[in-house]
C-alpha cells in the first residue's frame, strides 16, 4: 500500500529538480501522475531538458502511471488544459503541486519591468491559475483536496539580487494562507514548501557553492507528507526543507506596548518606546 493509492496528482515544473523527484516519488506511492513542465531553460527563455516526456518514460519503466504536460502555468488556457489533461486521462484530481519557476535574477537598480513580470508570472500567478483550475476541479468532483505550494526562504526572508523571485515567492505564500482559509470548507487544504536544494536552478548560486547534502530527494517527501492522509487536516502552513533540516515559517507578532488613552503615537514617542514595541 503506498500513500497515494489511488490518488490523482498534478505536479508543475515537474520535468527536472525538486518537481522530477516529487513526481517519481509520488508514482512510487501509488499516485498517477501528471508531470507538467514546458521544458525551458532555467530564465525561461529557450528549450531545455529534461523534458516532462523524459519523467514519465521513468515513471512507466518502475511500473507507474504518468501523463506528460507541456502547457504554461501562467494562463488561464494553460492552467485550464493541466487540469483537463488529468481529469481526461485519469477521471479526477487529488492532488496539486505547483513547483513550476524560473529565475531572472537582477539587483533592484539594474531590474527592468519584463524581468520583474516574467518572474512573477511564472512563479506567483501560475501558482493562482493552477491553484484555481485545479480547486474548482476538486469542488465539482467532491471528496476535497490537497493542494502544495512552493514558496522559498527568499520570499519569507529576502534575498541579494532576488527582488522579483522573493516578491513572487512571498505572494506564494500570501496565496497559501488565504486559500487555505476559503478552501477549508471543501475539505482542500492548502499548505506551503520551502526547500533549500541544489538543482539546475540553483547549483551556480553563490550560497550553494560549499552546500552539500541538500538534494531534490530530501526535498520530496516533505511534499508526499502534504499531499497525503498522514498530514490530516493540517492546512495554512509553511515546511521549511534543508537537506536533513526540517522546520517550519511562521510570521510571529510581538507583544507590543500600548500606549495610556486614544491619542495617536507620536514619532518621538515611537523612538522611546521602540525596544518596547519590537521586542518579541
Amino acid at each position: 500500500m503506498g500513500l497515494l493509492d489511488g490518488a490523482v496528482a498534478i505536479i508543475t515544473g515537474a520535468g527536472g529538480g525538486i518537481g522530477r523527484a516529487e513526481a517519481l516519488l509520488f508514482a512510487k506511492e501509488g499516485a498517477r501522475v501528471v508531470v507538467n513542465d514546458v521544458g525551458v531553460t532555467r530564465d525561461g527563455s529557450g528549450a531545455g531538458e529534461p523534458t516532462a516526456s523524459a519523467v514519465v518514460a521513468e515513471i512507466e519503466q518502475a511500473g507507474g502511471q504518468a501523463v506528460a504536460s507541456t502547457d504554461p502555468v501562467h494562463t488561464p488556457e494553460g492552467a485550464q488544459a493541466i487540469v483537463r489533461t488529468a481529469v481526461d486521462r485519469f477521471g479526477r484530481v487529488d492532488v496539486l503541486v505547483n513547483n513550476a519557476g524560473i529565475l531572472r535574477d537582477k539587483t533592484l537598480l539594474k531590474m527592468d519591468l519584463d524581468t520583474w513580470r516574467s518572474v512573477l508570472d511564472v512563479h506567483l500567478t501560475g501558482t493562482f491559475l493552477c491553484t484555481q483550475a485545479a480547486a474548482k476541479q476538486m469542488v465539482a468532483q467532491g471528496g476535497g483536496g490537497r493542494i502544495v505550494n512552493t514558496t522559498s526562504v527568499s520570499g519569507m526572508l529576502g534575498n541579494f539580487g532576488q527582488a522579483n523571485y522573493a516578491a513572487a515567492k512571498a505572494g506564494i505564500y500570501g496565496l497559501s494562507r488565504t486559500a487555505a482559509i476559503e478552501l477549508q470548507k471543501h475539505r482542500i487544504y492548502v499548505n506551503a514548501l520551502a526547500p533549500i536544494a541544489k538543482t539546475r536552478m540553483t547549483e551556480d548560486l553563490p550560497m550553494f557553492q560549499h552546500l552539500s547534502g541538500v538534494t531534490p530527494e530530501h526535498v520530496a517527501p516533505a511534499a508526499l507528507f502534504l499531499a497525503s492522509s498522514l498530514a490530516g487536516e493540517k492546512t495554512g502552513l509553511v515546511l521549511a526543507v534543508s537537506g536533513a533540516q526540517m522546520y517550519a515559517f511562521k510570521v510571529v507578532q510581538t507583544a507590543g506596548r500600548f500606549k495610556e488613552g486614544d491619542e495617536a503615537w507620536t514619532p518621538q514617542e515611537i523612538a522611546d518606546s521602540w525596544d518596547a514595541i519590537v521586542k518579541g
